[in-house]
């Protein structure tokens, strides 16, 4: 309102009742048209599915589902059918919803098209009937899927598959909130750990199945569900397979779904054995690469800091753990023993917080990634299990307590935070012995990390503040020990350091010196001991039998005096006493009893 219109307490409000201030108050009051259209109803989706993504709160598609949805439908009523894709992007870059939307969307124009035929069958039926003069046949009815009569097992024509069981419900929960305005379109999920009998319930007429590969192949193996009506199958995190041991069971499933028309890939990064798995599952696919592993997350602040030990590493977590700005916070650890026992030091000072790993029963981490969802818990220490479909946007920290195996993985991780535009920070804490994989960090990123130092936590080594300027062997690793490599200040050895207490390294390598002597003169290693010929006319003649070496029960008599002295307080068995004759008698042995 303009200040024309505001009341003074010493004059009177004064009301312009003008056609021209009334076209205007009108125009005021009527809503104003939204800035930007649905971005989403210009890919053509369905009017159920786009109802949904508005009531999530989405109107313009990110990069990588403006690039992905169009090509994902487009066989949609051509001869050619559809295309196979493998997609690229980033972490928090919504490519759950880029595999999601034109999957359903698919579902929902065939559930329509069988309706339509269902429909025009039944009518053409009716029409028979009436022309002979029948009453019109009635229509099936739904049978109920509860009675064990009714059982059949479930044919899905959708098929996602997920390497860890987070994900795969995170999955699931999202294409739930996408067909809640849709009919007849049921969607179930498939992990391990859980009841046997609620999967096969949930199973039952689902259109869309976000599964495990283990518990599926399990539910097939028993003929619970069907793989040969599958149209669309979808691999999310297909590195990640692959790093599971999951090889065998793509193969397998591949072989069970033959017959679908439609095989997409996801991923944050691509490693060559997921190109080459591609070549085996894939027809002549379709590559679509939005950011490169490589591309420098514009949302996150990458920092890292260098720890003396253990005990320095711990300190710099407190201090972060304890900064105002932080929201929610995922620490990762290496292990599932470190995960446990750096929970359990957080407890007891004081923290909200819980672990996550792979040993923990399902029904426990469903409890726990609840709590941490619902902002019970504020610190999420967990392995590499929650690296992918986390997707919490209260998370505004992630810290490497334990430094990923893999490269890639720390994509991953820091992934988790600075989603769908929020920012976000992650904290890399490292010792001196992680510092190759930090240098393997940077080569695969193509970035360069620049220590940061806590005041009053500084490190007491020396660090190098560049990997970039280091001498490099095969591969971007350092040179090995004995390749003209010295130790700096700080420490024994390694980079940096404290002199050592040992002498310098030659530069050049040793050589071997074979000791040259002649056997007639004698070794010089043996000192005074020299060899002497044997003499040959002492040896007894070829075939012969030497009989004056060890114990022989026949010539017990040459060997009594020779062995006297040595074993003085040695006494026989009383088991096996000579008799006067000097034979040997049998131990006694017990009766045996004849079997009746």
């Amino acid at each position: 309102m303009n200040d024309a219109f505001k009341a003074r307490d010493d004059v009177a409000p004064v009301i312009d009742t003008s056609p021209e201030i009334d076209e205007g108050l009108a125009a005021e009051a009527s809503p104003r048209p939204s800035a930007q259209p649905n971005g989403f109803s210009a890919i053509g989706l369905a009017p159920e599915l786009l109802q949904a993504v508005a009531d999530l709160g989405f109107t313009q598609p990110t990069s990588v589902q403006t690039a992905t949805i169009p090509k994902a439908m487009q066989g949609l009523g051509q001869s050619g059918g559809f295309t196979d894709l493998m997609v690229s992007s980033q972490t928090g870059s919504g490519k759950t919803a880029a595999f999601l939307l034109p999957v359903l969307h698919t579902l929902l124009q065939q559930q329509r098209e069988q309706t339509e035929r269902e429909a025009a069958e039944w009518a053409r039926l009716s029409a028979e009937a009436q022309a002979r003069g029948e009453a019109a046949p009635k229509r099936p009815k739904r049978k109920d899927p509860t009675n064990p009569r009714h059982f059949k097992p479930a044919t899905p024509g959708a098929l996602i598959l997920c390497p860890t069981r987070e994900l795969a419900q995170q999955v699931c929960a999202d294409a739930i909130d996408l067909v809640r305005h849709c009919r007849g379109l049921r969607i179930a999920n498939v992990v391990g750990g859980m009841p046997y009998q609620l999967q096969i319930a949930k199973l039952q007429n689902a259109n869309l199945v976000v599964a495990t590969p283990g518990r599926l192949l399990d539910l097939q193996r028993s003929m619970q569900i069907k793989l040969d009506q599958v149209s669309f199958l979808v691999v999310d995190e297909a590195d990640r397979m692959l790093d599971l041991g999951f090889a065998d069971d793509l193969a397998e499933i591949h072989q069970l779904t033959g017959q679908r028309q439609q095989t997409m890939m996801f991923s944050a990064t691509f490693a060559p054995r997921i190109m080459q798995l591609a070549t085996r599952v894939m027809r002549e696919p379709q590559r679509i690469e939005i950011d490169s592993p490589q591309d420098k997350h514009l949302s996150i602040t990458q920092t890292l800091h260098w720890a003396d030990n253990l005990q320095h590493k711990r300190k710099l977590l407190d201090h972060w753990l304890r900064d105002a700005s932080i929201d929610q916070v995922v620490v990762f650890a290496s292990t599932q023993i470190e995960c446990d026992s750096l929970a359990n030091e957080l407890v007891q000072d004081g923290f909200h917080a819980v672990a996550l790993h792979g040993a923990l029963s399902q029904g426990l981490r469903n409890r726990r990634l609840g709590a941490f969802r619902e902002g019970r818990v504020q610190i999420l220490v967990a392995t590499d299990v929650a690296a992918r479909g986390l997707d919490v946007p209260t998370i505004t920290h992630v810290i490497n307590f334990g430094l990923p195996m893999k490269a890639e993985d720390y994509v991953h991780r820091i992934g988790r935070t600075g989603r769908a535009g929020r920012s976000g920070a992650a904290i890399t804490l490292a010792e001196f012995r992680d510092r190759r994989r930090i240098s393997d960090i940077e080569h695969y990123t193509k970035q360069h990390f620049k220590p940061a130092v806590i005041a009053g936590l500084e490190p007491q080594q020396r660090f190098p503040s560049s990997f970039e300027q280091r001498p490099r062997g095969a591969g971007g690793r350092p040179p090995a020990r004995g390749n003209g490599f010295r130790p700096g200040p700080g420490v024994g050895s390694g980079w940096g350091g404290a002199p050592s207490d040992r002498a310098p390294r030659r530069s050049e390598p040793r050589q071997f010196e074979p000791r040259q002597f002649d056997p007639r003169q004698g070794d010089p290693r043996q000192g005074d001991r020299q060899f002497a010929p044997r003499d040959r006319s002492a040896m007894p003649a070829p075939g012969a039998v030497r009989r004056d070496r060890g114990f022989d029960p026949r010539h017990e008599g040459r060997h009594e005096g020779r062995h006297e002295g040595r074993h003085e307080g040695f006494a026989p068995r009383p088991d096996f006493a000579r008799p006067p004759g000097g034979a040997m008698r049998a131990p006694a042995r017990k009766p045996v009893r004849p079997a009746r």
